[in-house]
């Protein structure tokens, strides 16, 4: 029986404002090469200045996974020769890293799994090649080099593409929490390598490993690690050796393919870097960073199934995203709704919504308070749950206001008990053959009486009311 062995290394984009190492912009989309100055460009005579909130960002990542924070750690080189790479080296993180041991649990088929992280280093990114705008040609970008990273190394203790997603959707989540990075996986603000390898179950050295390089989508990573795990089966099976080696995911053809064959530590010569000094990093600046820490996702979890008593489903798609929980919070504060009708709105037709218009949290044209105020018109019977329905769709869609859709198109349920009560009798009255019917047996009846009741009320009529009052006037019958 062959045995997956994965560990991930994700590659997060820091949220400052300038590079790492200089005062570069790190805006994303601008012209090519516009944001690339002297320093990233390794140009003689400069000299890398270390962004202190670059270390910061780090540190309360860290913390958040209560991991090891290093009182001193160390940059170093990372010597190899590549055209996005202007320097010939990277400045990057090797013996003492900014993070080390601290780990991620993650929800499995079979319940709860811890994750050893082994370290999450800072280093500065390279630039972008890009393969498709020239025929036969290729062209450099450098406004991304030297944007402040940190690496995130996991042990190899993820056991499929399924273990690996939910764990980097975890990371996703908690650096957005953190506010450390956009995450944007469309941008390269969050992108992971995966190192695959097979062995049998009871074996305990792990076999040969594949890295691929650069996945930037949950379904790439699962597609990718899915069809390296078969590859690497086939070719043991058929008598051949797994070479060590660096692969890339294909998305169209859904294969991996042989890029180079894969560098061990001593290739790339690390050595510890001349012009920057050591991070010294004291126990107060950990304590000051560890207090402004938010609430982390698995704590608001578990305070709103207590709170809220959601369930653990509803939860966990509303916690996934840390302004979609406070788009639900806020939203059930305001006008102190029922948290369960609240959360089924924004899982079934808030998120239906964004998902079809492409648009995010922050983007969505229907804020908490106009939310609030028509689930507050649910809840006081003024207008039914379908009718809410169609006002929601205007309001997202045409930014309608749902107070004075209401009112002008007349929407208001029929809910007062003394009207209602005319309208039942004098539809019982005008279909007193039915009603005998009813009183015979014919049970399906009752559906017909309130259709003839929401005819005679062109809709409006409050549909619990009217059955509850049906109900006791044909009791009464009987």
């Amino acid at each position: 029986m062959w045995e997956p062995v994965i560990g991930l290394e994700v590659h997060v984009q820091l949220s400052t404002k300038s590079k790492i190492f200089s005062s570069a912009s790190t805006n994303f989309g601008l012209e090519q090469n516009t944001q690339a100055c002297s320093i990233d460009l390794g140009m003689p005579g400069v000299l890398p200045v270390l962004n202190e909130q670059a270390v910061i960002m780090a540190i309360k990542f860290g913390l958040s996974i209560n991991a090891t924070i290093s009182n001193k750690s160390i940059f170093a080189r990372k010597n190899y020769f590549y055209p996005d790479l202007p320097k010939g080296y990277q400045i990057s993180q090797y013996e003492l890293p900014i993070v080390s041991k601290g780990s991620i649990d993650i929800e499995n088929r079979d319940g709860k799994k811890s994750i050893g992280i082994t370290r999450a280093h800072l280093e500065e990114d390279a630039g972008k090649s890009i393969h498709d705008l020239y025929k036969d040609e290729s062209a450099i970008d450098l406004n991304r080099a030297g944007t402040p990273l940190i690496e995130i190394v996991s042990e190899p203790e993820l056991s499929n593409a399924e273990e690996a997603v939910t764990y980097l959707k975890k990371i996703h989540t908690l650096v957005k929490y953190l506010e450390i990075s956009d995450g944007n996986m469309e941008q390269g603000s969050f992108r992971c390598d995966a190192n695959i390898s097979i062995k049998k179950s009871k074996e305990k050295n792990l076999g040969i490993r594949a890295e691929i390089k650069n996945i930037n989508s949950f379904k790439f990573v699962e597609n990718a690690i899915n069809y390296e795990i078969k590859r690497q089966i086939d070719s043991l099976e058929s008598g051949k050796k797994i070479v060590q080696e660096t692969r890339l995911y294909d998305p169209v053809k859904n294969e991996t393919r042989s890029m180079r064959s894969k560098e061990e530590a001593n290739d790339y010569r690390y050595f510890p870097d001349p012009d920057l000094l050591p991070v010294i990093i004291d126990e107060k600046l950990i304590q000051s960073i560890k207090a402004s820490i938010p609430e982390l996702p698995d704590a608001k979890k578990k305070r709103f199934m207590k709170e809220f008593k959601l369930s653990e489903y509803d939860t966990s798609i509303l916690v996934s995203d840390k302004l979609l929980s406070e788009f639900f919070e806020y939203t059930v504060t305001l006008k102190n709704l029922d948290s369960k009708m609240v959360a089924n709105w924004i899982i079934t037709e808030v998120l239906a919504l964004a998902k079809k218009s492409n648009l995010g949290v922050q983007d969505y044209p229907v804020k908490p308070e106009k939310l609030a105020f028509l689930l507050s018109n649910i809840a006081d019977e003024t207008i039914s749950n379908k009718q809410a329905k169609g006002i929601f769709l205007r309001m997202w869609t045409n930014g309608d206001n749902p107070e004075e859709i209401i009112q002008m198109e007349g929407l208001e349920q029929i809910s007062d008990i003394e009207e209602l009560n005319k309208i039942v009798e004098n539809v019982l009255k005008n279909n007193y053959k039915c009603v005998g019917d009813y009183q015979n047996g014919k049970v399906k009846l009752f559906g017909f009486f309130v259709g003839e009741v929401m005819k005679e009320t062109q809709g409006k009529a409050n549909p619990k009311l009217v059955n509850q009052i049906l109900k006791d006037k044909l009791k009464k019958e009987c």
